[in-house]
This record gives C-alpha cells, sequence and structure tokens, in this order.
C-alpha cells in the first residue's frame, strides 16, 4: 500500500523548513517519501498503461522532476519546490509528446494536468495553432463533448487578439488566440492520502483527458525539441 500521508507530511515540513540545511539534515525522509511516490508513478503507469500503452515502458525515476528551483531569473530565493511532480507520456517526461501530468502539493495545490504546458517553444505552438485552423471541429467535438466539458476548461497563455497569418473568423479563433493549451484538475489533500482513491482518480481523470491530449500530439508530430 502506498503511503501517500508520508509523502504530504514530508512536503508539509520542506515548505515550513525551505532551505538547504534543513533539506540536507532530513535527507533520508525525502529518500522515504520519494520512494513512496515513485510506487504512486508505477501504479498510475500500469494505471494508464491499460487504456495508453505507448507510457508502459518507462520506470517511474525516469519520469521524476527534482525538489530543487531554478533561482536565477525568480524573486523566490527559496532553493526547493516543495512538490513531488511526474509527467507520464510515450516520450517520458518531455513536454512534448504532451502526456499526464501529476503533481501533489501540500495545501490544495496539487493538480492532475494534461495538454501542452510550455509556450516557450513557438514551433510547437505554431504546429498547435495551425492544426486547430485546419481542424476547427474535430477541436470543438474533443472540448465540447460532455464529459470532457463536465470536468476540465482549457487554460493557457493567450495574445489578445488573433495572430498575424490566422483566421478571426474562424468557428474556433479563440483558442488561436493560445500559446499553451492544457487542462488542471484540482485534488485535495484528504484525496491524496487514501492512495487507493486517489489512484481510482488519477486513472479515470487522465483517461477523460486522453482525447485532448491525442488532437495535440497529432498537431505536434514529428516536432523536434530543442536541443540544449
Amino acid at each position: 500500500m502506498i503511503k501517500t500521508e508520508l509523502i504530504l507530511h514530508y512536503l508539509e515540513e520542506l515548505s515550513a523548513n525551505n532551505e538547504r540545511e534543513w533539506y540536507h539534515a532530513h535527507k533520508a525522509e525525502y529518500k522515504e517519501a520519494n520512494a513512496e511516490f515513485e510506487g504512486l508513478i508505477q501504479e498510475l503507469i500500469l494505471g494508464i498503461g491499460a487504456f495508453d500503452k505507448s507510457v508502459l515502458p518507462w520506470e517511474p525515476k525516469q519520469l521524476t522532476f527534482k525538489l530543487v528551483r531554478d533561482t536565477r531569473f525568480s524573486h523566490d530565493k527559496s532553493p526547493y519546490n516543495p512538490a513531488f511532480r511526474a509527467h507520464i507520456s510515450s516520450q517520458g517526461k518531455l513536454p512534448i509528446p504532451v502526456g499526464y501530468y501529476v503533481m501533489i502539493k501540500p495545501g490544495g495545490q496539487s493538480f492532475l494536468g494534461g495538454g501542452l504546458f510550455a509556450d516557450m517553444f513557438k514551433d510547437a505552438t505554431k504546429m498547435v495553432r495551425d492544426y486547430i485552423q485546419a481542424n476547427p471541429e474535430e477541436w470543438k467535438a474533443v472540448i465540447e463533448e460532455e464529459e470532457f466539458r463536465r470536468h476540465f476548461q482549457v487554460q493557457g497563455t493567450a495574445l489578445k487578439k488573433v495572430p498575424q497569418g490566422y483566421e478571426k473568423e474562424n468557428p474556433q479563433a479563440e483558442f488561436l488566440k493560445y500559446k499553451s493549451w492544457y487542462l488542471e484538475y484540482p485534488v485535495e489533500d484528504e484525496i491524496i492520502k487514501n492512495a487507493d482513491d486517489f489512484q481510482k482518480l488519477a486513472v479515470s481523470v487522465f483517461q477523460k483527458m486522453k482525447p485532448f491530449n491525442d488532437y495535440l500530439n497529432r498537431a505536434l508530430a514529428g516536432f523536434q525539441m530543442p536541443e540544449r
């Protein structure tokens, strides 16, 4: 049984003591909480794999993100992000192709996500815009499906106007303004505390997200991640 309460407790402690000295003094607790999170991600890989086999080859440690923050360009200089995060997709934790995102952060900040969060990849933004412009009815069918509308609302950074080169009269013109297209399904701490309930909820939510992810991945077919 995955001890999700242990994950939440460690993150609460890290949030209250967000400094390198505390982190290194409590490395054993981190390792224990991280092992529980990886166990949770393994269960989610198997659950998602029932409807999306492309995620099955991956191991949890290949899909998780570090707690260390990049503070170079941030006013917040706290060294750690007190959240356990993972991105589960056919190509691992790369942001493209899009997949299934998990963030556990105590205090009502946890969520299940899907879609394209990264708006810094201009080529990806153009590919999605082009695809929406060419396939507006397919987009409408995805985002206006009853179960989808009950659970999600498309989010993302957006321009004020439809960018040059795109049709202002397109039936999905509002979404041509977007630079990223993603979903967030919030999850309360009380649900996370019961590992079975959380896993069942997550798999159900991700299955409902899949048509949205599939649409974006068709749009992003052939995208090459920039070399570092």
